[in-house]
């Protein structure tokens, strides 16, 4: 028994349940000891808008992992839908209007194709995955090609500008200085935590990712939930790419690229285990946080983009050692 311990609440256990918690707020108390700006109003809604696009496909890759799963193709994803909906949300006078003859549509168009192919993407890998029983990996890796195919086919490997004020409003800032992007973000960790823990889908999510033999026979429709499961991720990936044309004013077909082993980082980094069937929405979210407060930090001492690239590729695999240990304890 450890020397300190009140009511079976040991101080490893504090630890081991809050250390991620610890090492934002050690970060937090760091980075503004180095640059006093940090901690200014302005750019904490920064740092929390930064989070956002990638925060939100980490909520989606959650589920994913959860389920003892991998979406490799979340980036494409994103960047497939983001320049579907862009070219269907272009104002009347653009400049390189890719549908010369389309009247300025409804904004409600482009944002219901942006999920909808998002959620149809990830419902196709769901199926490979449950049907064929192909690793996740495989299939993932493949629809990650493949969106990205149809993203430069479609759009020939332009650019797409001149987006209408509808769309460029989920990238906006409202009352002057919340970004709108980091409330679309927090209603989605409010969607996908009652989802996750509140409903018999997040408990099939956990139960498959921890013994999914032991699921099958407990009644729970594995192939069912597996193509739900990776649709909510698809679906979380299309709403990212509307956050990410609203904010950026434009997407191109090549967008995103390695967005998604950034969402895996957020999810991995804030505890989820790579071996399925434990992880927490909130744990995602501080783990999109410190990524995004790192690259902040970063650029405000002046580091080198590619040496924050370095740290993050670092900071993962630390994370999942740090998994891999935890879960040799607990065996």
């Amino acid at each position: 028994m450890s020397a300190f311990s009140i009511k079976n609440i040991t101080f490893a256990n504090i630890m081991r349940k809050y250390s991620i918690i610890l090492v934002l707020v050690l970060l937090v108390i760091i980075l503004s000891i180095i640059q006093p700006v940090f901690l200014t109003p302005g750019n904490i809604f920064n740092v929390l808008a930064q989070s956002a696009i990638f925060g939100i496909m980490a909520l989606g890759m959650t589920f994913v992992i959860v389920s003892k799963g991998i979406d490799l193709s979340v980036g494409s994803v994103l960047a497939l839908s983001g320049v579907m909906a862009a070219t269907l949300g272009q104002t009347a006078d653009a400049t390189i209007k890719f549908f010369p003859n389309l009247p300025v549509l409804p904004v409600i168009v482009p944002i219901l194709t942006a999920l909808f192919i998002g959620a149809a993407c990830g419902c196709v890998s769901g199926f490979l995955i449950a049907k064929t029983r192909i690793p996740a990996f495989i299939s993932t890796l493949g629809m990650q090609t493949v969106a990205r195919g149809f993203a430069l086919i479609y759009t020939n490997g332009r650019p797409v500008f001149n987006i209408i004020p509808g769309i460029s409003f989920l990238g906006s800032n409202i009352f002057g200085r919340i970004p709108m992007p980091v409330i679309i973000y927090f209603f989605m960790i409010i969607v996908s935590y009652i989802l996750l823990n509140k409903t018999r889908f997040g408990k099939n999510t956990y139960a498959i990712g921890g013994n999914i033999t032991a699921a099958e026979v407990s009644g729970v429709n594995v192939p069912k939930n597996l193509i739900l499961i990776y649709t909510y991720c698809g679906l979380l990936a299309g709403l990212a790419a509307l956050v990410f044309v609203g904010r950026v004013g434009s997407v191109s077909p090549g967008a995103a690229d390695g967005y998604e082993l950034t969402a895996i980082a957020a999810t991995t980094i804030g505890g989820t285990s790579h071996s399925g069937g434990i992880g927490t929405i909130g744990g995602a979210f501080v783990g999109a946080l410190i990524l995004s407060v790192l690259r902040n930090g970063f650029t405000l001492m002046g580091v080198s983009p590619y040496w924050q690239k370095v740290a993050e590729g670092v900071i993962i695999v630390v994370a999942v050692i740090i998994d891999m240990r935890k879960n040799a304890n607990r065996d």
